[in-house]
């Protein structure tokens, strides 16, 4: 069964869950979905059977604290230190795909901007070849940098009774205005230095769509 099928069972499955089984085994999937060293295929068959032994539990009157522990991260510990790594040609295509389909969209939106904004100004179609690879080097450091912030505020919210959803909210939101003002901090101030070529509306706006494209015909 692979992982998309799995995926979908669970979410299926979790419908028939109790709110207190719920929450806590919400709680177990997320921890574990969130450590991506781990292979994806062999962390969500461990999920559904955990998730199976929960449920036959539970029509026997019992809660995930009779069936896994009043500690949770720790039952959770265990179980990711016996599932394997995965592997390294599996993660680097993930991470090559987020980049592309990042690019992508930046493209689009950036051939449609100038597609508007020509229509009543004057707008400036030349990129800097060294302005362009400072600012895309610092858009994929504030990228990088606001995923795992936002993965560490989720981690360490869970397990635990009392969450501050609206702080955490605010903290997120507060990194990734202070990113995007780096960002905008390189676009302003960075030299241009080198050579400059002419890159039309229309060569960004086709340009972004096939890479798209083959980004979606791929994942197909």
């Amino acid at each position: 069964m692979n992982t998309k099928i799995l995926i979908e069972e669970n979410n299926r499955k979790r419908e028939l869950l109790t709110p207190e089984n719920e929450a806590y085994y919400s709680d177990l999937l997320i921890y574990i979905r969130l450590q991506l060293t781990l292979s994806e295929q062999q962390s969500e068959e461990i999920l559904i059977e955990m998730l199976d032994h929960l449920l036959d539990g539970q029509k026997e009157g019992k809660t995930a604290n009779d069936i896994f522990g009043d500690d949770p991260k720790a039952f959770a510990d265990e179980i990711i230190e016996q599932l394997p790594k995965e592997d390294k040609r599996e993660v680097i295509p993930f991470i090559a795909g987020i980049a592309c389909n990042i690019v992508s969209w930046v493209l689009i939106i950036r051939g449609i901007l100038l597609l508007i904004l020509s229509q009543f100004t004057e707008v400036k179609t030349e990129i800097n070849l060294f302005v362009t690879g400072v600012v895309s080097l610092g858009i994929a450091c504030f990228i990088s940098l606001t995923i795992w912030f936002i993965l560490r505020l989720i981690n360490n919210s869970l397990f635990t009774k009392n969450r501050n959803t609206k702080k955490n909210m605010l903290k997120a939101g507060v990194t990734g205005a202070a990113g995007m003002g780096a960002v905008l901090i390189l676009v302003k101030f960075t030299p241009e230095i080198g050579p400059s070529l002419d890159f039309q509306w229309w060569a960004s706006l086709i340009g972004g769509a096939i890479l798209w494209l083959i980004i979606y015909v791929e994942k197909k």
